[in-house]
């Protein structure tokens, strides 16, 4: 049975424009009418239409200004579109923004009691969720105090205690949670996990696209208003990261009037492949991952180091890989073209997009560098939910550059 249905809704809005909420606004505005502008006009969505089954968990990704929020709060019913229609099946839950859904001089457990009636809950079904609220939230001591004096993670973390647990049939979060700290955020991960696995139906806005692929069944993404991908949510994230993140598997320098080289070697191609040989742009984490370079060597008699050199997206350096192996390992290289490959096991890299550098570099009878190709190539590395990858049952965000599963052994003692 599907719990939410949409149909080509759109929301415009008329930049500029101002509300008149008074007698003299009005006037005002009839006086400063003469040489304005053009309103201009600005479609959030356009057309927007999807549906989600009961007990499906939904990511949607996309820039700022994509039109997230702006669904998320027409679903939410706090604003209405301006043409379309969305239906929702039962009760909804949102957590969308600091400040919204709680009043301000009420105390906390005074807003979760009202929450719950919002929801259309009875006074027992709330007393019923009423301590497993508290104990999420860890505001205890501060639960007969007004909520206008809570700072804003204490405010996040009732918030979102408040919103899963009174069991909503459709829970809708957005971003809001990255004000939590990192304990906090991976509680609510692992929450909306669980709240899907009753049956109940989960919308999840969020920029962490490992959370998506962790959290969600399905993912759209959104871009300028309009949905351009819906499907798996690991597919929709490799095609989000590929069209906006400027992912680029393979790079063809042969073309070019002034490749990377010099009169010693000069570059040909560079390319990351997956274990079926084939030109790949996203892995999954316990797949190994190949990056070959072609390069055509000019001159006869040279000792050549081929050198890779992996940084992440913060542009850190990741690792530097060379070849060390014994065929050529001081060998001088006669002319003609190579194809040098290096692998990375599975589970070693962490998710997250990479990118590679390459270099060729002579040792000996001397140090010379003969060219650096800068973030040839790029790739991104998607750790699944599966549960056979190095994190384990947890869904939470996890440090580190690489991520490796090593051996390790563990004897009883008595």
């Amino acid at each position: 049975m599907q719990a939410i249905k949409v149909e080509k809704l759109s929301k415009l809005y008329h930049l500029g424009e101002k509300r008149h909420d008074s007698l003299r606004d009005t006037l005002a505005s009839f006086t400063g009418r003469l040489g304005q502008k053009k309103k201009r006009e600005l479609w959030a969505l356009k057309d927007v239409s999807f549906e989600v089954n009961e007990g499906e968990t939904l990511g949607i990704v996309g820039k700022n200004g994509a039109g997230k929020s702006t669904l998320l709060k027409i679903l939410s019913r706090i604003t209405r579109p301006t043409s379309g229609k969305a239906y929702l099946h039962g009760r909804v839950g949102s957590l969308l923004e600091i400040g919204t859904g709680f009043h301000q001089e009420l105390s906390g457990r005074e807003n979760i009691y009202m929450s719950g009636a919002v929801l259309g809950m009875t006074r027992k079904e709330i007393e019923r969720a009423f301590d497993e609220i508290v104990a999420f939230s860890e505001v205890e001591k501060f639960l007969d105090t007004p909520v206008k004096h809570f700072s804003s993670g204490m405010y996040m973390r009732l918030a979102f205690a408040v919103a899963a647990h009174l069991e909503p049939e459709v829970l809708i979060v957005d971003e809001v949670l990255a004000v939590g700290d990192a304990a906090f955020q991976r509680k609510c991960l692992n929450k909306m996990r669980d709240v899907s696995k009753t049956g109940r139906t989960v919308l999840f806005v969020s920029h962490d696209m490992s959370a998506i692929t962790r959290i969600c069944d399905r993912a759209i993404a959104l871009k300028s208003g309009e949905v351009v991908l819906d499907g798996d949510a690991a597919d929709v994230v490799r095609g989000y990261l590929h069209s906006d993140a400027g992912i680029t598997a393979e790079t063809d320098f042969s073309e070019d009037n002034n490749p990377p080289g010099n009169e010693v070697v000069t570059l040909q191609k560079v390319r990351v492949i997956n274990g079926g040989g084939e030109t790949a742009a996203s892995h999954d984490i316990r797949n190994a991952i190949c990056i070959e370079a072609t390069y055509e060597v000019n001159e006869d008699g040279q000792i050549l180091i081929p050198v890779f050199t992996i940084h992440n997206a913060e542009r850190s350096t990741v690792f530097v890989t060379q070849d060390l192996g014994e065929e050529w390992k001081r060998v001088a290289r006669k002319k003609g073209t190579y194809r040098s490959t290096v692998t990375i096991p599975g589970n070693y890299m962490a998710e997250g997009s990479f990118f590679a550098t390459f270099q060729i570099a002579s040792y000996l009878p001397s140090m010379r560098t003969h060219f650096v190709a800068r973030d040839a190539v790029s790739f991104d590395v998607i750790d699944s939910i599966e549960g056979d990858s190095a994190r384990g049952d947890y869904a939470g965000p996890m440090e580190g550059a690489v991520r490796p599963i090593l051996p390790w052994k563990t004897d009883f003692q008595s």
